[in-house]
């Protein structure tokens, strides 16, 4: 009978356990659920917040009346028609000055279009009101622009259009554009690669590969890569501005080459200065591909006769492929977002010209976004929200172009 009593007692004891193992269990996954709730919901808001500015009803009033300019409408007026209604109504320094960026006769019809309006016309965008307002609000927006407007017009205006892409920078927030700043970004990034990933690869094989792991010099290497991982992003910038701008500045400003009028503050210090910053990332990321690989493959290939330089090309890069194009897309992500490393190399918050090589003068998106955001008009903020949408796709589309080839070198592997 106590056997029986003691084998209940037992039973129960066992069945409190389980319950209580089960109700921590739920108590935990209701946790991570609503931390995964917690973060759909801000990427959610934030999102909203940014589209919600990219849409919307604007007060606009032109400086000058376009119909005054010409007998006929300012679109249909040829190239040379338009450089005369440009020479007519802007100053002589004001023209010198586009002239010496890029002379006028050189310059497209479009460009000397955009000019016009630019400069002459001179639209204004007095107010601008999100999305939310303008379709909720609209009677309000009306009674509001009759009374303190009733000159100008009242427009829906998309500030993400495809005149913000091809369109250069502007002081006028509804003429403005990232074509410059994306063509800095982009000869930025690929400078930034072509620095960084055969070093970054090349120490990772290095370290994995050929260098003693049980050694003080390869332990010390891999402690430093591991902190400069770690280092804050504008002492990397302090970093380039030594070494790039000022010590090595007759090359990077192209004056070595027998160009002139560089200081140094161009794309190439920028782009070498960011490939500094990625490079222990890249490091690290490609020293886990390449020790991911199965010591199996580099002992069979051994076995077969070939050499340890042949195993590494021919059998360890392949494999762990997939993972250095991961971490190097990681890498890229972090690269194209930063802004402190490229204010302190000095690049510019203002500039008209495009960028023609890797000893001009330049900006990024990040630095135009910050620029943007800074200045009083709320109608900056507005055209700052769509170039954080470019900036969010082309992220995402590097990201998908990373998956999809290492998700094609997976399978060869």
């Amino acid at each position: 009978m106590s056997s029986l009593n003691e084998l209940s007692s037992s039973d129960s004891q066992e069945r409190r356990f389980l319950t209580r193992r089960h109700r921590i269990g739920r108590i935990w996954q209701a946790i991570f659920l609503s931390s995964t709730l917690i973060g759909i919901i801000v990427l959610a808001v934030l999102l909203f917040s940014i589209l919600n500015k990219t849409v919307g009803l604007v007060v606009v009033q032109n400086t000058v009346d376009p119909t005054t300019l010409a007998a006929q409408p300012l679109t249909s007026l040829s190239k040379d028609q338009l450089i005369a209604i440009l020479q007519a109504n802007v100053s002589p320094n004001c023209y010198r000055t586009i002239n010496r960026d890029k002379e006028v006769a050189n310059r497209s019809r479009a460009d000397i279009y955009a000019l016009v309006i630019n400069e002459v016309v001179k639209p204004q965008v007095l107010m601008s009101y999100p999305l939310t307002q303008s379709l909720f609000y609209r009677a309000q927006i009306e009674a509001e622009k009759a009374q303190n407007w009733p000159q100008a017009s009242l427009e829906f205006f998309y500030w993400l259009k495809p005149g913000f892409i091809v369109n250069g920078t502007s002081a006028q927030p509804e003429l403005a554009g990232i074509r410059t700043a994306l063509l800095g970004s982009a000869f930025l990034i690929t400078i930034t690669m072509l620095f960084a990933f055969p070093l970054g690869v090349g120490a990772a094989i290095y370290l994995e590969e050929y260098a003693k792991s049980k050694s003080w010099i390869s332990r010390m290497i891999q402690i430093n890569i591991d902190n400069l991982a770690g280092v804050p992003s504008i002492v990397y910038g302090i970093l380039g501005l030594a070494i790039f701008v000022r010590s090595l500045g007759k090359i990077t400003s192209g004056a070595a080459f027998g160009l002139s009028g560089g200081n140094g503050r161009t794309i190439l210090s920028a782009g070498l200065t960011m490939g500094l910053l990625i490079l222990p990332i890249l490091i690290i990321n490609a020293q886990e591909a390449i020790r991911s690989v199965p010591n199996a493959l580099r002992l069979a290939s051994y076995g077969l006769g070939a050499t340890q330089w042949q195993t590494i090309w021919s059998h360890v890069l392949p494999s762990a492929l997939p993972g250095i194009l991961t971490g190097t897309v990681l890498a890229i992500s972090r690269a194209i977002g930063e802004t402190a490393p490229l204010i302190v190399i000095g690049a510019a918050a203002y500039i008209t010209s495009d960028p023609t090589g890797p000893f001009s003068k330049f900006t990024a998106l990040p630095i135009q976004i910050y620029n943007w955001t800074t200045q009083p008009q709320e109608a900056f903020r507005n055209i700052a929200a769509a170039a954080i949408i470019v900036l969010l796709i082309l992220l995402l589309s590097l990201n998908s172009i990373a998956i999809l080839l290492r998700n094609r070198f997976s399978q060869r592997v």
